[in-house]
């Protein structure tokens, strides 16, 4: 996005603008938007219905603030934040990654006493965990293409089902007919489970069972994947998403589903074909490897505390400024 200065000193005006790194970005990346996802921020540099666009609304907040604090750091994103700071002028702090505890997976078990005798039931690292968050504008047609990918791939999955315009906290579940493709379940039966009700992801992706997570790269649900240096299968949908599954992408621990380049449509094929990518071809294992190491390093608790450290001294200093 940037701030207001170096949008006036580059300004972008036309959609491929917004598909490439943007000019005060140093480092060689492939981090970018494609044509079919850049719409929403290219919109955001136009009048609203208030007359103000978003993209002003943003300057604003940032540029009242005296810092800024990301759920983030630089074994992750290597030189960011520094850039950050330089770009807005003001102090860009890293947090950490804020990792779950590691022993969160053995803790209230019996919150779904089902699901995880399910997993239970099966081998170690043999299930894909799927879930694409609560806000992710999934489709009817996007999950009848996802389930029948999922049935393509042939592996074990166990699928936390939202269904479209679901709210995305009732924790009451969902009626799911229909949603499904017809005879779905039967077919995947035995290698299956899909919950529609409100799933406990990060126990669900502590459990030794869970081998990968089939995500829409949310930085939370990514961020749960470090936790348990799981390899990603990346279907990203909006905002951040894509630019998360890019980065995910150049580390090496996940693939992303085939899209469209032209609307952003995917199909059963893709799907199918980037699970099996992870979890049964040998691309899988050094994408395990990779994500495995990036774990370790973020697992490391004295550096991340000294993040939390380093957050407290800046709003200790900042606080009367």
């Amino acid at each position: 996005m940037g701030p207001r200065g170096a949008n006036t000193a580059h300004p972008r005006t036309t959609l491929e603008d917004f598909i490439v790194a943007p000019a005060w970005y140093p480092f060689p990346s492939t981090v970018a938007y494609r044509r079919y996802e850049a719409e929403w921020l290219a919109g955001s540099f136009r009048p609203s219905a208030s007359g103000v666009p978003h993209m002003h609304r943003m300057w604003q907040i940032n540029e009242r603030c005296r810092l800024t604090i990301y759920r983030s750091c630089d074994e992750v994103e290597p030189g960011v934040l520094a850039l950050l700071s330089n770009l807005y002028q003001k102090p860009s702090i890293a947090a950490g990654v804020l990792l779950p505890p590691p022993d969160i997976g053995v803790a209230n078990r019996g919150v779904r006493p089902d699901m995880f005798r399910w997993l239970d039931d099966h081998p170690p690292k043999s299930v894909i965990y799927v879930a694409l968050g609560s806000e992710a504008p999934v489709t009817l047609k996007n999950l009848h293409e996802l389930a029948l990918g999922l049935e393509l791939a042939g592996v074990r999955f166990l699928w936390a089902l939202r269904s479209p315009g679901a709210p995305s906290d009732s924790g009451t579940g969902v009626d799911d007919h229909g949603v499904l493709p017809d005879g779905f379940e039967e077919r995947t039966r035995g290698r299956s489970m899909v919950e529609t009700g409100w799933v406990p992801q990060v126990k669900a992706l502590a459990h030794g069972a869970v081998a990968a997570f089939l995500t829409h790269c949310g930085w939370g649900s990514t961020v749960e994947s470090f936790a348990f240096g799981h390899p990603l299968v990346m279907l990203p949908f909006v905002l951040d998403q894509p630019l998360v599954a890019r980065t995910m992408t150049e580390k090496g621990v996940g693939v992303e589903v085939a899209r469209d380049e032209g609307d952003g449509s995917f199909d059963r094929d893709g799907v199918a074909a980037a699970v099996r990518r992870v979890m049964v071809d040998d691309e899988g294992k050094v994408l395990a490897s990779n994500a495995k190491k990036l774990h370790e390093v973020l697992a490391d608790q004295e550096r991340q505390e000294w993040y939390i450290d380093d957050v407290v001294k800046h709003l200790r200093c900042y606080k009367d400024a």
